[in-house]
């Protein structure tokens, strides 16, 4: 009886048997549902390979950004300016800067 249920089955008996439509309507929404489940699986595999890359891209722009920040400090140094103006014959003062303080109208009168 069990073998000839599974004979029944592999010949495809159920699909041109006399309740074969609700069959076939069993199998069309099983394919149909198995195609949804492919497809959201390759969607989420894109996803993950984009955040993958993105997440890369964000480790190189911080690298850059590292790199950038410590060459405009090592620019800023007074050392770095001094010997950059010298090249074009500009050097510090040798006095120190005064300071000028101007009196208004007001405070002579």
């Amino acid at each position: 009886m069990v073998k000839k249920g599974i004979l029944d089955i592999l010949k495809g008996k159920f699909l041109v048997s006399g309740d074969a439509p609700k069959n076939w309507l069993f199998i069309i929404f099983a394919s149909f549902l198995a195609a949804v489940m492919i497809s959201s699986s390759h969607s989420a595999d894109k996803k993950v390979h984009r955040i993958a890359a993105l997440n890369e891209e964000v480790k190189e722009l911080k690298n850059e950004f590292v790199d950038a920040r410590s060459d405009l400090q090592q620019l800023k140094l007074e050392s770095t300016i001094t010997s950059t103006v010298a090249d074009k014959g500009l050097f510090p003062s040798e006095t120190p800067p005064q300071k000028i303080r101007v009196k208004s109208l007001k405070d002579s009168e």
